[in-house]
């Protein structure tokens, strides 16, 4: 009897060929270290040769992402493709995905690339957002309701990081805010009473199947994240599987494939309107890619978000998301090189950090350290939850991150 081939989409990519990846930072060198120890070969797309993802790929591709030639370059070379940031122009995804598979397809970008239009989607899956309103021009700054102040005025594309973003208490600061953005398309977001932030990190293949990590409990500062924080009793359970089940209705809206990650709001009930009718939980934003907050899964699960992303990719069954013990992890920024006002850069204490029990340091090969850019993380895995959060303010602490570890 004649066997068929199965469905492109259905072939195993073995260890030993190459996969595309299409960026140029810590992310896309986060997958290269996982594609690599399973023993797959990586083509990397961006604007760096000597950035994070460059310096450890096989082959590096320098290019625009709209290049269709080196695009197509790149589509000779791999069997599958995939992306380490949301801004990658969709169109790029779709001209590989014409030669190779693609995760995630450039149909499910295309939405979370636009905040409004993800927004829409969101809300049209039937998962709570903020009340908001779209700023295509200044005049409709005088149409808004006024319930929508104080809030947060952001560019629909391109922000991240706190950046593309501003604080607004007023129509006249709104005015001001959308000035300074320079005019762009904006979406007007009313602030909501946030108890805390949390993220669910998932990961859907192209058989359907799903698989979903712990819930982390993130803190910022200045707009960036500063600290995930993952154990079993940190966020009560039916939080929990409400926002799983959010994630995942998400996921399969968009028809996703690839690892993803869902910020979602948790509200301070104390301070909502009686009968309003308000959802505790509220949908921030999608990336289509892992993520910052998921970075605790190289250590503290079997399977980590970019291992994950891998299998995805080459057509393998999704690995095991169960958290292996309490963790921390802790972002590491270019203000660790410059302490006390000092403006010459002085290499971190390193080794009183790798000291500490439980700690793995993680730094992205990036090669000028800068106030406010991403260096490194940490992360920090303990059984016992004082020791856990203990050291994690130890690490902290001797390296400048300015970040408060409590268990309050």
């Amino acid at each position: 009897m004649q066997h068929q081939r199965p469905p492109a989409y259905e072939q195993v990519i073995q260890p030993g060929e190459y996969l595309g990846m299409l960026g140029d930072g810590q992310l896309g060198r986060m997958f290269c270290h996982a594609a690599q120890a399973m023993g797959y070969h990586v083509v990397a797309l961006g604007l760096e040769a000597d950035g994070p993802t460059g310096q450890v790929a096989e082959q590096y591709i320098t290019a625009d992402y709209a290049d269709e030639a080196a695009l197509e370059k790149m589509a000779s070379m791999i069997r599958s493709v995939t992306t380490e940031f949301e801004n990658v122009p969709a169109m790029s995804l779709k001209q590989l995905s014409y030669t190779t598979r693609t995760a995630p397809a450039a149909s499910s970008v295309a939405v979370v690339q636009d905040r409004l239009v993800e927004k829409s989607f969101i809300s049209a899956q039937g998962v709570p957002v903020a009340a908001h309103a779209a700023i295509r021009n200044i005049e409709d700054l005088d149409t808004v309701d006024a319930a929508l102040f104080p809030g947060i005025l952001k560019a629909t594309r391109f922000g991240y990081d706190g950046k593309g973003q501003a604080v607004v208490n007023s129509l006249q600061e709104a005015k001001q805010a959308f000035s300074e953005l320079g005019g762009v398309e904006c979406i007007l977001e009313a602030k909501l009473p946030l108890a805390y932030e949390v993220s669910v990190i998932l990961a859907r293949n192209h058989q359907e199947d799903i698989a979903i990590y712990p819930v982390g409990v993130n803190k910022h500062i200045n707009g960036i994240l500063s600290s995930t924080t993952v154990y079993p009793e940190l966020v009560p359970q039916d939080i929990v599987l409400e926002a799983q089940a959010h994630a995942k209705k998400l996921a399969i809206g968009l028809n996703y494939f690839g690892v993803m990650c869902v910020e979602f709001f948790v509200l301070d009930e104390s301070k909502l309107p009686d009968g309003d009718g308000q959802p505790r939980l509220v949908a921030n934003e999608i990336a289509p890619r892992p993520h910052n907050s998921g970075h605790y899964t190289i250590n503290a699960t079997t399977c980590s978000q970019f291992e994950q992303q891998v299998r995805v990719m080459a057509g393998l069954p999704l690995g095991d998301t169960s958290l292996l013990a309490p963790t921390i992890m802790l972002n590491i920024l270019g203000d660790s090189w410059f302490v006390d006002g000092s403006e010459m850069a002085t290499e971190p204490d390193w080794a009183s950090v790798l000291a500490l029990p439980g700690v793995s340091l993680h730094l992205y090969g990036k090669a000028e350290a800068r106030k406010g850019r991403k260096m490194g993380h940490v992360n920090i895995v303990h059984h016992d939850i004082d020791t856990l959060y203990q050291t994690a303010q130890r690490v902290s602490d001797t390296l400048h991150l300015g970040a408060e570890l409590n268990r309050g």
